[in-house]
């Protein structure tokens, strides 16, 4: 059994514990406890690295007080690693550490429990992920949830944080009460928690309507934690008001872990009982394209910095529910390389808002135009890191977003390019337009929107001194991610090696006999030719051709009021104000609603074609 598969998420709960304890002595002591934070999220990250690298050769696997199964059934509760569970947890991990290095000098009053918020967050995000418990699943998630409310309230003094942090905690708990129900259905149906045992159990009596029905909660508790179109409304608003570096952490990678969740519990658990692959893949195509296209509209409206990156955040998780619903090993290997691309870049660009709010003082773009100049260094990495949200090669995004629109197209559904190709262009062409606009001074001033006016004065700096300068502990963290954004394009044999892994995540037969007999079975090699994973024309005409148009939509977005057709008084996407003030309420009641509204449509097209 592999001793690190535990000590990943036992060590940072143990070093939180201990610093809540310490708190008397640790409260004045600030550089003592970010070097803790620091050097445990580290130590947690090469873990995960070392993790990772072992799963190459075959999925870890680590029964907890060492009870195995027994004749086939389950009576322990499992950790099992494979590349792609291994390397999200590993990312998670890395963006924590980025985080933590950020905040060595961002908020100057820390009291103990964020360092100890941050561990358990790190904790719950890395149990999440390697967990082979369909109900530890949802407690790994809670932990990391109630850390999540927790820190978007950071500043109770507020008022704004305080109401997107129960905004945050009344959706997603609503989500995680249809989780919990739908797993105590499974388990009523199999008599089992153990996600190869339930697969196994469901795979030879064939779907029912409770099977579906548990599908179904499961699922879309899931979407909520993944901010998929009707589920989304918590994000935005939590990003609003959430301190900078855990921002970081809500896009870089918590929506992600919704989505990964969905894919595990599908591929693990209902994937051969519950059958009917079309219709599973019509529905999460459905609710991936409606995501993208519904956040990129948001998100070139916005002039909020945080909530613009938010709605960006949903528009890439429509992409990446995307690549999940093909179900096919190239859509899922795409996905993950769309992940990892996008959390280090939009990492980045929240970091570099961090630096803006730090320097400046406000996220609010219309104010902010043209007072960044002088953030040199900062508007270069923001700027890399716009390109890279809009697909330029060689950042890792553009090569996820190919071999997603390659396996759609191989399933049928050459029209995603399309879609993407919009997405990309809308949301890449706000992220320049704050580039050029803030960093750069291009362009004239855009109108000044009361709504925005009034949510960025709520917005108070989150540091009280040293203004005058940009820490390196700040820009540091941000520039490595942007240099990691490509890196992560480049890795040698990178795509054989994703593929055999996404093989590996949907055989779920090989996964019950490693959990359930303790087989060893090595990954699958050479299974594709090379074409279907290297670099090809049509993903760097797509990636290019992306970049161009948000250029040149950002150019048109910077310059408006000098075109001939809109001098007249005519602003790009005014009639988008009012529908998304109606839609983006902010009234807890309204998202609940939306929230019912989602189950019901999700649950109606399932129930009614999986019998």
């Amino acid at each position: 059994m592999d001793q690190l598969l535990p000590l990943a998420a036992v060590v940072p709960l143990l070093v939180a514990a201990g610093i809540s304890a310490a708190s008397r002595f640790l409260r004045r002591r600030r550089r003592i406890l970010d070097a803790i934070g620091i050097a445990t999220a580290v130590a947690v990250t090469v873990m995960l690295i070392v993790i990772m690298t072992r799963a190459a050769h075959g999925d870890s696997v680590y029964w907890f007080a060492g009870f195995r199964p027994s004749r086939g059934v389950a009576i322990g509760i499992d950790f099992a690693a494979g590349p792609l569970s291994a390397g999200l947890a590993c990312l998670a991990a890395a963006l924590v550490s980025a985080a933590m290095i950020f905040s060595w000098r961002y908020f100057e009053q820390v009291a103990t429990y964020y360092h100890a918020l941050m561990l358990t967050f790190l904790a719950g995000m890395v149990g999440y992920c390697l967990t082979g418990d369909i109900f530890d699943l949802f407690v790994w998630f809670e932990l990391m949830g109630v850390s999540a409310y927790v820190l978007t309230a950071y500043r109770p003094e507020e008022r704004g944080p305080l109401q997107g942090a129960l905004n945050f905690a009344i959706t997603n708990s609503v989500g995680a009460y249809l989780i919990l129900s739908g797993i105590a259905l499974s388990y009523g149906r199999t008599g089992a928690l153990n996600m190869a045992q339930i697969g196994r159990d469901m795979a030879r009596h064939g779907p029912d309507r409770l099977v579906v029905v548990a599908f179904v909660l499961i699922i879309s508790g899931l979407l909520i934690k993944g901010a998929i179109v009707p589920f989304h409304f918590w994000l935005a608003d939590a990003h609003a008001v959430a301190p900078t570096p855990v921002c970081v952490l809500f896009s870089g990678v918590m929506v992600e872990l919704g989505l990964y969740g969905i894919a595990r519990v599908y591929w693990s658990v209902f994937g051969y009982g519950l059958g009917h692959r079309q219709t599973v893949t019509s529905v999460f195509l459905a609710l991936g394209m409606l995501t993208a296209i519904a956040g990129a509209l948001f998100c070139f409206r916005e002039r909020h910095l945080k909530r613009l990156l938010a709605f960006s955040t949903i528009s890439h998780a429509g992409m990446f529910l995307t690549g999940i619903a093909v179900l096919t090993p190239l859509g899922l290997a795409g996905a993950a390389v769309y992940v990892a691309g996008h959390a280090l870049l939009k990492a980045a660009l929240f970091l570099g808002t961090g630096i803006v709010l730090h320097r400046l003082g406000s996220v609010n773009e219309t104010w902010l135009h043209g007072r960044g100049r002088h953030l040199r260094v900062t508007g270069i990495i923001f700027t890399l890191a716009a390109l890279g949200l809009a697909d330029l090669p060689p950042f890792a995004t553009y090569l996820g977003k190919g071999w997603i629109e390659s396996a759609a197209a191989t399933r049928g559904f050459p029209w995603v390019t399309a879609v993407f190709i919009i997405s990309s262009v809308l949301v890449g062409a706000a992220v320049l337009r704050v580039a050029g606009g803030v960093f750069y001074g291009l362009g004239d001033p855009p109108s000044e929107s009361p709504q925005v006016a009034a949510e960025s004065s709520e917005e108070t700096s989150e540091t009280q001194a040293a203004k005058q300068r940009t820490p390196l502990s700040m820009i540091a963290p941000a520039a490595v991610l942007v240099v990691a954004g490509i890196v992560v394009a480049l890795l040698p044999d990178l795509g054989p090696v994703l593929q055999a892994s996404a093989v590996r995540f949907q055989d779920q037969a090989a996964y019950n006999a490693t959990v359930l007999s303790g087989a060893h079975i090595p990954h699958p090699r050479a299974l594709f030719p090379p074409e279907d994973t290297g670099v090809k024309a049509a993903d760097l005409a797509s990636g290019f051709g992306s970049a161009a148009g948000a250029l040149l939509l950002a150019f048109l977005a910077l310059y408006w009021k000098r075109l001939p057709v809109l001098r007249r008084g005519f602003e790009p996407g005014t009639g988008l104000v009012q529908p998304i003030r109606r839609f983006q309420s902010g009234i807890v009641n309204d998202y609940v609603a939306w929230i019912v509204f989602g189950l019901a449509c999700v649950g109606g097209a399932l129930a009614f074609t999986i019998r």
